[in-house]
């Protein structure tokens, strides 16, 4: 009896000493995925409401180390493996970011990886051919806060770039900001007409003039196509422009009949005083009025006019065009 007593005790022993054994290795895991679970929570002190900015020159590792040191997150070194782990690392976007609410880690890799700013947007609509102090208008309309008079200074060296579009716009966005979009969106579009623009033989530059010369002109791709071709021949004839709209965006006014007085100024984009393309664009042309530039009408045609009727009016010779002048708008 006491010989089993013994076998028992002893297999008893030996069972608690496994079973401590197992313990003494199974609480370091344990204690070791805690921390790591605590590493994935929001820190305290997580900058609810608060924008941070990740800019274009930060490293993978300095913006880790920059969300560490702003709360965003509790530790830079295991965001950078949760990161490479889901192979995000390459994919994190600069720009601004604004959390509402404390976020674990995980959240904060997809939304950098995926650029979900997390900033509300208002969506603005340039219609083409505006201009760019037309555009200042309309965006401190849609956004009160808006700084107006710095984009109208900022972006008057991209006239005729600024893309007309709707854009969701971020309620606190800069001048500069605005700009690289549209700007942005330009580049993609003009971008479409690469082999267009190869066989024009036409320099980009001056496609884009021509182009926002026909945006304020023409009514549609077709008429845009040959009131382009009107215009090449007059430049290749070495004929002055004669467009009345230029004095619209000299006068800084959406719509201008010009006067008798007003084809004297003295203004390199006045066409009627100076020959060639004006220096730069008077609008922000859309696609079709680039496409009509980058692919004029073969047109034997050197005179236009839009009519009483709103029907535009062609002519070859300048006593056609005084013809259609005195038929359809005088």
């Amino acid at each position: 009896m006491l010989g089993l007593v013994g076998k028992t005790l002893t297999a008893l022993g030996l069972h608690m000493e496994s079973h401590k054994r197992a313990y003494a290795v199974a609480f370091p895991v344990v204690a070791f995925l805690a921390f790591v679970f605590f590493l994935l929570l929001p820190p305290f002190g997580f900058p609810t409401g608060t924008t941070i900015t990740i800019t274009e020159e930060a490293t993978f590792r300095e913006t880790a180390r920059m969300l560490e040191e702003q709360n965003v997150i509790r530790s830079a070194l295991v965001f950078e493996v949760i990161a490479r782990v889901g192979r995000a690392d390459k994919d994190i976007q600069a720009g601004r970011y604004l959390f509402l609410e404390p976020v674990g880690l995980s959240t904060v890799v997809y939304r950098l990886a995926n650029g979900i700013s997390g900033i509300p947007t208002v969506s603005v609509t340039f219609p083409e051919g505006v201009t760019a102090r037309q555009m200042a208008f309309i965006l401190k309309e849609a956004l009160p806060e808006f700084d107006a008079d710095t984009f109208i200074t900022e972006a008057l060296p991209y006239e005729g770039y600024l893309f007309p579009d709707t854009y969701k716009i971020e309620i606190d966005a800069t001048p500069t900001e605005v700009i690289e979009q549209m700007t942005g969106t330009f580049s993609q579009k003009f971008g479409t007409l690469t082999f267009s623009r190869i066989t024009s033989g036409r320099s980009p530059r001056d496609i884009v003039i021509m182009a926002s010369l026909i945006e304020r002109e023409a009514r549609g791709l077709e008429d845009g196509r040959v009131i382009s071709g009107i215009l090449w021949n007059r430049i290749d004839a070495g004929h002055p422009l004669q467009v009345d709209a230029v004095f619209g965006y000299i006068k800084e006014t959406a719509t201008y009949s010009p006067s008798l007085a007003d084809l004297e100024i003295d203004s390199p984009y006045n066409t009627y005083q100076n020959k060639g393309l004006p220096p730069g664009p008077i609008s922000n042309p859309g696609l079709d009025s680039l496409k009509a530039a980058l692919d004029p009408a073969n047109t034997d045609y050197f005179y236009y006019l839009t009519g009483r009727d709103g029907e535009m009016r062609y002519a070859i010779t300048f006593e056609e065009h005084k013809q259609n002048r005195a038929l359809y708008l005088d």
